[in-house]
This record gives C-alpha cells, structure tokens and sequence, in this order.
C-alpha cells in the first residue's frame, strides 16, 4: 500500500519520476540515530516529508529535534539504511550507432553501435546535469550509464544489447545492499553534499512512501 506526499512533479509523457521513502527503513534507522543534536523535520526533513518522517517518530515516541538527520535519513557514511531511493521508467528505446551523439551538444559520442533508452526523471526532478556521463543506473539489476546532457524532464541511458521494456523500472539511486546505485556516486559526481541531493529529489520529484 502507497500514499501520495506532496510535492512538485513533472516529467515527459506525464509519467513522473518518484521518490519513495521507505518507513521500514526510518524506523530501522531511529534507534541507531538517538544522541544526535538535528532538528531532523527542518527544511521538510531534508526531503523526506516533515510530517510523514514526524508521524512516524511519534509513533515511536522518539523526539525529533533529538536525532542524528544523516544516520536516521540513511545517508552515505553512517551504515544506516538509505530511506529515500529515486525511481523512473522507460519510456523507450532506439539505435545508437557509433559516432552518433546524444542530447543536446552531443556531450557523449557512441564508441560503438548499440542501444540508447530515453527515461524519465531530468534536472526538473533533481537528476542534476552534473550527472550525464558519470553515474550509472540500474535496471533489471544490471547497471547501465547515463550518456549526454541530463534534459528536464529526462535522461538518457546507454542499455546495450540489454532489452528493455517500455516501462520497464529505472533506479537512479537507492539501497546498495538490493544492488542499486549508492548516493556516493552522485556526491562525486556532482561535489554536492547526500543531504542536498535528497532535499532536491525529494522537493522536486514525485514522493511516496513504501512499507
């Protein structure tokens, strides 16, 4: 069962890319994340949710002016679970032929004939430009990279031979333990901190909570 947070959201072809916030993993978290001096509902909880991430806590009867923010929130460095995991979907696929460019400038040039999938979430839902040509995301547990200049409301992933259903689940980040993309690649990538990136995807994206 899912719940809709509010959040602003676009994406081509109506179909929005969506945050998922995962309850299992913030109330796994809120233990590990006690004796910390966050105001962890500031700024909409860095993403999450102010008053989801609250009712949660409450039900807890834990304080949340109280906490750790990175350990309860899951984010790289604090061996917590990632609450928050960032998911869009195919909206289909094409031919790339070897020295043939992708997206606007042709930032990447194909070294090779192969297959390109145009996928929704862009710069509109947090998918900072930063991140074209330097991370990779996951479908169908096989990971694949971003090539070309992140759009607005899309990006453009390099699949191969892999096929790939129209529709078909993209992870740009998430659980490394389920074998996704960490949110160390895009802090590497883009020099920006865990924090901000969630706060963005969370603000910006579509957001859901997961059991």
């Amino acid at each position: 069962m899912t719940s809709t947070l509010p959040a602003r959201a676009s994406a081509a072809g109506g179909v929005a890319p969506i945050a998922w916030v995962s309850e299992a993993a913030l109330r796994h978290n809120a233990p590990l994340a006690v004796g910390g001096d966050d105001d962890v509902l500031a700024a909409d909880a860095w993403g999450h949710g102010a008053e989801w991430v609250a009712s949660v806590l409450a039900g807890q009867g834990m304080d949340a002016t109280a906490l750790d923010a990175p350990t309860l929130f899951g984010l790289p460095g604090t061996r917590a679970r990632p609450v928050m995991s960032l998911r869009g979907r195919a909206l289909g696929t094409k031919p790339l032929l070897r020295g043939e460019g992708v997206s606007y400038g042709y930032t990447h040039r194909a070294p090779r004939d192969t297959t390109v999938a145009l996928v929704t979430g862009g710069y509109a839902q947090g998918v900072v430009r930063a991140l074209g040509n330097a991370v990779t995301v996951s479908i169908d547990g096989r990971r694949h990279r971003i090539v070309g200049r992140v759009a607005m409301d899309v990006s453009v992933v390099d699949v191969g031979e892999t096929s790939i259903a129209r529709g078909a689940e993209i992870v740009f980040f998430g659980d490394p333990a389920a074998g996704h993309p960490y949110l160390e690649e895009w802090t590497d990538a883009t020099g920006w901190t865990a924090a901000e990136i969630v706060a963005a995807v969370g603000v910006r994206a579509e957001r859901r909570v997961a059991a």
